[in-house]
């Protein structure tokens, strides 16, 4: 079978599917899932452990031989805690063959071989007799096929088939139950990310087009980390419903389905947003649970167990409705197999399984589909859309010609707003193109941007009508930018239009900066965390290829993460490493920038966060990564709409010692490539004289 990586090409703003080769590194994408955060995850271990001790215990005690199916045994650890716990045998099913590998391998340096057989398929595929994958019928079923959607890896159709084909009547369900919980709220902040709103740009009303407001939205489910979402930043609506439960124990149906829970609405205002999650009882009385709850539902906020492979859920209702307090309201949720979608009723209806369901959402004005939640967000962050309209004012001219080279954006309607003569822009997408001409035409203003769907190095001087760019202006904004440097695929059309500018052409933005800062993570460091003896139990999880990848190959590139979700101290100021200069065309030869980095807070230094200013003009800059100021404390505000890269060493350093600890860097920026490549290490700079 063939399997394909994604690439992304920076310098043509571009990306694509590249056929691995044979010798690709699976390990690799191993060290990249998330096993790390959950093997570090105490509180799901030591739950889980629980329960399967308390499973097994069970059985025995009914005088029968424990029989285990582990499906979806990732690293192989809930199958190695069946044994432990004094299974006789247990099945571990893995699809995935490199991590099947790395599980045979894991388990047999812990000497479990014996009793743990692990089979390479998925396990709708396994069969059961005496030439099967398995002797006999299971009688405990050990599972971890969950998402933040609890659904969203197709649990319930493997969970069908297990019990029609691969466990007893009656067998033990670790874990034994699922609830889905939701609570309607209100939240401008939220809602942003799924409504474009209206712009007033110099007294111009800028209104979104209806097809958009009256749009259901995607479909796919807003996995977040809910407890970074501030409370004062939503109004409940409803209190926490209890939506539906799954027993996994008994013949669980894949059937499409419909829950509801009726409440009393506890404030009046606009029901807009569904938050939800779940938990899991271990064991039958439920007495053992493992939530998946934000911290603002504790009474101890900092007790909430802190994971990543499993976060919470927004989902946007297909439309605004006003609610009053104590009116009674019923919440439904929908699902088919794989994932969930809600709706407002003003009656009760019934649970019911049905073929057909109420219809999910689906995005039918394509601008869900363009724009992403946070580029919505950007796109209606007002502060931001100030700062270009500010930059757009001191620049344009009567008789100005600009040229906008953004996908999806509305700078090229701003510049038109503001009185430019002649405005075109370039789009990456027919549809994308399709959603800015919607925007223009419910504003009446079809025909006053030209949408030019080429590329730059496409574009001649009949396309501009013979004109020449006065105003080369961009956000810069591509949807195939994984890191923050990937944008200066506008540094490359900017070269290639350098025939068409003007000889006194202004480009906006002027330039960009790569910035740098050292921090010390509160959670995410989890995800790149080697992983030897797993907290809370005795049994080294990784075997030793697989810890290499993490090790290693994982601390020699930075990765995108939204910051915002994920607390951090500084550790250092923020510094300037690199410029991009886009009043000149990307030169031939590499750019380098060395230095060190001081370290001003004592702590543990994870690694560095990079992120891209963009100064528009020399008094506006927009920043990628921190809006605001950095406290006393250390503690950063980060931009919500772009993620920022962030480099982890290979190991922790500890700074609260050394008064003159710096981290030494270096950059390198490959115009033939038009990518970053970056090395760290931890130094003492020299005293200050």
């Amino acid at each position: 079978m063939r399997s394909f990586c994604g690439r992304v090409d920076p310098a043509a703003g571009a990306s694509d599917l590249a056929e691995d080769s044979e010798e690709y590194d699976h390990h690799q994408e191993i060290a990249r899932s998330c096993y790390a955060d959950m093997l570090h995850d105490h509180d799901r271990n030591e739950k889980y452990r629980q329960g399967i001790f308390g499973a097994v215990a069970r059985v025995k005690a009914r005088g029968q031989k424990v029989i285990v199916l582990d499906i979806g045994t990732g690293t192989g650890l809930l199958s190695m805690m069946a044994v432990s716990a004094g299974a006789d045998l247990c099945y571990a099913v893995e699809v995935f063959r490199p991590t099947a590998e790395a599980a045979r391998c894991i388990v047999e340096k812990n000497g479990f071989s014996d009793k743990i057989k692990i089979i390479n398929k998925h396990s709708t595929e396994v069969t059961v007799g005496p030439d099967g994958d398995m002797q006999m019928k299971a009688n405990v079923l050990v599972t971890e096929l969950f998402d933040t959607e609890l659904i969203g890896e197709g649990a319930l159709p493997s969970y069908e088939h297990a019990h029609l084909n691969l466990v007893q009547a009656g067998c033990e369900a670790v874990p034994h139950r699922a609830r889905v919980y939701a609570q309607l709220v209100e939240s401008e902040l939220l809602w942003s990310w799924t409504q474009l709103q209206p712009v007033e740009v110099e007294g111009a009303r800028l209104v979104p087009p209806p097809a958009v407001v009256g749009c259901a939205g995607a479909h796919s489910v807003c996995d977040v980390q809910l407890s970074q979402v501030p409370p004062d930043s939503f109004t409940p609506l409803s209190p926490v419903c209890t939506m539906f439960s799954v027993d996994f124990s008994k013949a669980v149906s894949s059937a499409p389905q419909c829950h509801s829970s009726q409440f009393v609405a506890r404030s009046s205002g606009g029901a807009q947003v569904v938050l939800s999650w779940w938990d899991l009882d271990m064991d039958p009385s439920g007495a053992v649970v493992c939530s998946m709850a934000p911290s603002w539902t504790y009474a101890k906020p900092e007790t909430a167990p802190w994971r990543d492979h499993w976060m919470q859920s927004v989902y946007f209702l297909p439309a605004e409705r006003k609610v009053k307090e104590g009116e009674v309201l019923s919440l439904s949720v929908c699902h088919d197999d794989y994932s969930l979608w809600y709706s407002l009723q003003t009656d009760s209806p019934t649970d019911t399984k049905m073929d057909v369901l109420p219809s999910r959402p689906c995005c039918s004005c394509r601008a869900h589909l363009v724009w992403n939640r946070p580029r919505f967000g950007e796109i209606n962050d007002r502060r931001r859309t100030e700062s270009y309209v500010r930059a757009l004012r001191s620049v344009l001219r009567d008789d100005g010609v600009c040229l906008s080279v953004s996908d999806g954006s509305l700078l090229p309607v701003y510049a038109h707003m503001l009185g430019a003569k002649k405005v075109f822009s370039l789009e990456n997408s027919r549809m994308s193109k399709q959603v800015v001409e919607q925007v223009l035409e419910s504003n009446a203003m079809k025909g006053s941007v030209e949408l030019l769907e080429i590329r730059a190095d496409q574009l001649t001087s009949e396309h501009l009508g013979g004109e020449m760019i006065s105003v080369l202006l961009g956000e810069p904004y591509f949807s195939t930018s994984l890191l923050p440097w990937h944008s200066l695929s506008f540094w490359y059309s900017r070269t290639a239009l350098a025939g068409l500018l003007r000889a006194d052409a202004t480009v906006l933005p002027r330039s960009a900066t790569l910035q740098l800062l050292a921090v010390e993570f509160q959670d995410l460091w989890r995800i790149r965390a080697p992983c030897g003896t797993c907290e809370g139990f005795d049994v080294t999880p990784m075997d030793e290829m697989v810890q290499r990848s993490l090790d290693f190959r994982e601390s020699r590139e930075a990765e995108p993460h939204p910051l915002w979700e994920y607390p951090c101290r500084a550790l250092s100021h923020p510094t300037e490493v690199m410029t991009f200069d886009f009043t000149q065309c990307v030169p031939e030869q590499p750019i380098s920038s060395q230095g060190l980095l001081p370290v001003l807070r004592t702590g543990r230094c994870h690694g560095v966060v990079l992120w891209m200013e963009y100064h528009l003009t020399d008094d506006i800059t927009v920043s990628g990564g921190l809006v605001g100021p950095i406290s006393d404390q250390g503690d950063c505000e980060w931009s919500r709409h772009r993620k920022q890269g962030v480099y982890f060493f290979t190991s922790p350093w500890d700074t609260s010692g050394d008064e003159r600890a710096a981290v030494s860097y270096s950059f390198t920026f490959d115009p033939c490539e038009g990518d970053v490549k970056m090395a760290f290490s931890m130094e003492s700079r020299d005293p200050t004289p």
